[in-house]
């Protein structure tokens, strides 16, 4: 049995869970001002993927940099979130929500 195929898929499963917590927490302490460390980062990991001959980290390293790429919009749309009342406002930050 070949169990690449379900590893990856976890890998997956569990990378996407673990930005979800992320990029609420980074908007809630920093605001979107590190949306440009996700953007490096994220180049970073793809670039990384093209280099390793192992499928699996390979894999994983594209997924954390698509990942990474992906959670720069939603470090965004968290900020309209945190807006409209759906998530809580950080109160040391609330000059920045002022300015819309």
């Amino acid at each position: 049995m070949y169990f690449t195929g379900i590893i990856i898929a976890v890998s997956t499963f569990c990378i996407i869970g673990v930005f979800h917590p992320i990029v609420i927490k980074t908007e809630y302490y920093t605001g979107t001002r590190l949306w440009w460390l996700f953007l490096l980062l994220g180049l970073a990991a793809c670039a990384g993927a093209l280099f390793v001959a192992d499928v699996i980290l390979s894999s994983v390293l594209g997924v954390v940099g698509a990942s990474f790429l992906w959670s720069i919009g939603e470090l965004f749309d968290q900020r309209k979130r945190v807006l409209k009342g759906w998530f809580p406002m950080n109160p040391k930050r609330k000059k920045d929500y002022d300015r819309q």
